[in-house]
């Protein structure tokens, strides 16, 4: 029993990190295909290539019949969709203001999300000890933008509301993780949310400009393998293994992934204000980590 448990931890953290890893490369291939893109073209275009990849990977393996989903989970992959067009919307919109490490330090607010949100779907409540590192978390966003609101505050919008909205769509997947393979769960997440996308950018707000040089293709369509496909593609498999907010807990480390590849391939540095505040933003997320899983003991309330 104790070696079946040691194993299934290790795919859990595999599984988890293998996906922070290729989703931290997004704020390299998307900043860079930002370059040409609009926010809605580019979402659209990062979006239904991911759809596309991750309907290779079904037929590859054969699981064109687990396509149909039965009654109950067909409001749930909906909605997981749904916001994930959403969210790709407000994401990418927020990455084109802001640098791609700063951006990716802001995220650590989303595995905190689902760690507070998976505490209270469970019937839970906030323990007084995980106060200070929210606190902390922030304080680090304000020294992060003060002063510099005019510049970056729209971007911070946005991307702290794509933070939000992936927050419900990995609490949906984790729902029905048991039932639906992750690579099913793949494809409907990128092309429901592709399709409303669709609509917004083409119907709506009619941004869609598909007139843009041949490498910013080649790069935004690496990514979105990269990222939105086979860093769900193992992310998704973790849920099969560990808790949603084990799994969330190892993205914390995306920033250190991402700092280095926006400044080998970007030669972009965050600001010093950026960075104290990233820091600080950072320690609070692996404090309340801490708090979480090793501090609080079974009979004490969340």
């Amino acid at each position: 029993m104790e070696g079946e448990t040691s194993n299934k931890n290790l795919k859990g953290f595999l599984y988890a990190f293998g996906g922070t890893f290729l989703v931290s490369t997004n704020y390299v291939t998307a900043k860079y295909g930002l370059g040409a893109f609009n926010p809605e073209t580019f979402s659209l275009v990062w979006t239904s290539a991911a759809a596309f990849y991750s309907f290779l990977v079904v037929l590859f393996n054969g699981q064109g019949r687990e396509l149909r989903l039965s009654r109950e989970s067909f409001l749930p992959v909906f909605f997981m969709g749904f916001f994930t067009g959403v969210g790709m919307i407000l994401c990418w919109g927020g990455l084109k203001y802001l640098d791609p490490t700063f951006s990716a330090f802001l995220w650590r607010l989303q595995p905190v999300l689902t760690i507070l949100l998976s505490g209270i779907f469970l019937k839970e409540r906030l323990h007084w000890e995980e106060f200070p590192p929210l606190l902390l978390l922030v304080i680090g966003g304000c020294i992060s933008t003060w002063g510099r609101w005019h510049i970056v505050g729209l971007g911070v919008v946005l991307t702290l509301s794509a933070c939000f909205t992936s927050t419900i769509q990995v609490m949906l997947a984790k729902s029905m993780i048991r039932d639906i393979h992750p690579n099913i769960l793949v494809f409907y997440r990128a092309s429901i949310g592709s399709l409303f996308i669709a609509l917004w950018t083409l119907l709506i707000t009619k941004r869609g400009d598909f007139h843009i040089p041949l490498p910013y293709w080649g790069v935004t369509l690496l990514g979105a393998f990269l990222g939105p496909c086979a860093s769900f593609l193992l992310t998704f498999r973790s849920y099969r293994y560990w808790e949603l907010s084990r799994s969330s807990m190892v993205g914390m480390v995306s920033p250190l992934i991402a700092l280095p590849l926006a400044y080998i391939f970007l030669n972009q540095f965050p600001a010093k204000r950026e960075i104290y505040g990233g820091i600080l933003i950072l320690a609070g997320s692996f404090w309340l980590s801490w708090v979480y899983f090793f501090k609080r003991t079974p009979h004490q309330p969340l």
